[in-house]
């Protein structure tokens, strides 16, 4: 798949495989928090869609919020300084969380994120991610849930993006800069 943009786009994960990881994660959030107040917080941007297909495979009644943070800016590697851009709307205390993320490499938007939350009173916070790229790891993060464990690879598509292009590519691609 070639961009307008000299990069080529190759599929490192199929929208049929997505789809698939999605169902079997939504079957499992589901067993594991029957009976439990659940709110589920998606990361923004890169999360929205993720997030958007695994609400409908999760069968509990949830609540859903958002968090928007900073840590890259307009490049493609985090700089390791966490700004929160948009909080929680609601008040997390006696719920359950479920914080959904697009993808994990560093670790160290994650850890901020994790403990940021879990400060605020909730019963319980979980970690669910599509992507994790374990070989980037500056920082233990416990990923409770994971879709898809990847080699250490730009990626766009599936919400994932580079300087707001590519979120809407149904599969997940690695980015290979092209001379021409």
């Amino acid at each position: 798949m070639q961009s307008a943009q000299g990069e080529k786009l190759e599929v490192l994960v199929s929208a049929k495989d997505i789809a698939s990881r999605v169902q079997n994660l939504g079957k499992r959030i589901t067993l594991d928090y029957q009976n439990k107040p659940l709110i589920m917080i998606g990361i923004l941007k890169g999360s929205f869609i993720f997030l958007a297909d695994l609400i409908r495979a999760v069968d509990l009644p949830i609540s859903v919020d958002f968090m928007s943070v900073s840590s890259y800016g307009t490049s493609t590697k985090s700089s390791g300084v966490v700004r929160i851009i948009k909080d929680l709307d609601h008040s997390i205390e006696g719920h359950h969380i479920l914080v959904v993320e697009d993808i994990v490499d560093t670790g160290l938007t994650l850890n901020y994120i994790y403990g940021h939350v879990k400060s605020r009173g909730a019963l319980s916070v979980k970690i669910c991610s599509l992507l994790d790229k374990p070989e980037r790891r500056q920082v233990a993060v416990p990923l409770h849930y994971k879709g898809f464990e990847i080699p250490d690879e730009f990626v766009v598509g599936y919400g994932l993006d580079v300087d707001e292009r590519y979120r809407n590519l149904p599969d997940v691609c690695k980015v290979v800069r092209t001379n021409g």
